[in-house]
């Protein structure tokens, strides 16, 4: 039995309608991110289980996968973050619930240079392509945030939409 989720497939048909056009990967995710803005869907899109999320770390529930994307909703609680990282493929997200706290890096070979921070509320949707794709993610809201991203990967198939996570230090500009 296929669970229901409200609003994915005329997301997902939206997405094929951009997603395989021949374009630069930069140019793919503002053209999803745009599909992504017209047809955000409520945090209903997941069950409330899944909209509870897990007290251990965040939680990703993968809901479309193909050969050219995946959609999977991230589940944050309060406190929740990434590492640093980058991603294999162009990315687009839009925030259904809560607040994203974005910050962004660039690579200086030895350190990370943090180049940008951006608060993500309920309603926002954005897109970045590799390179210069670094960031960490973090909710720093006082509710669950969740989040429904699109990665330009069959993650079907990919373990992971991260190319690698940094521990290297950190310098402000």
């Amino acid at each position: 039995m296929t669970l229901a989720r409200p609003g994915l497939a005329e997301l997902v048909a939206g997405i094929r309608e951009v997603a395989y056009r021949p374009a630069e990967p930069r140019a793919t995710a503002f053209a999803v991110a745009e599909t992504l803005r017209e047809r955000l869907p409520a945090p209903e899109i997941l069950t409330a289980e899944e909209q509870a999320g897990s007290p251990d770390t965040y939680i990703r529930h993968t809901l479309h996968t193909e050969a050219g994307f995946s959609v999977i909703a991230v589940v944050w609680r309060p406190g929740q973050r990434t590492r640093p990282h980058d991603h294999i493929a162009w990315c687009v997200f839009g925030v259904l619930q809560g607040i994203e706290y974005e910050t962004l890096y660039r690579d200086e070979g030895d350190h990370l240079v943090e180049i940008g921070r951006v608060a993500n509320r309920t309603g926002d949707v954005s897109g970045f392509a590799p390179p210069g794709d670094i960031h960490k993610v973090h909710n720093v809201g006082d509710i669950t945030a969740i989040s429904l991203h699109v990665y330009g990967a069959d993650l079907g198939a990919e373990p992971s939409s991260v190319r690698r996570t940094y521990d290297l230090p950190v310098r402000e500009r």
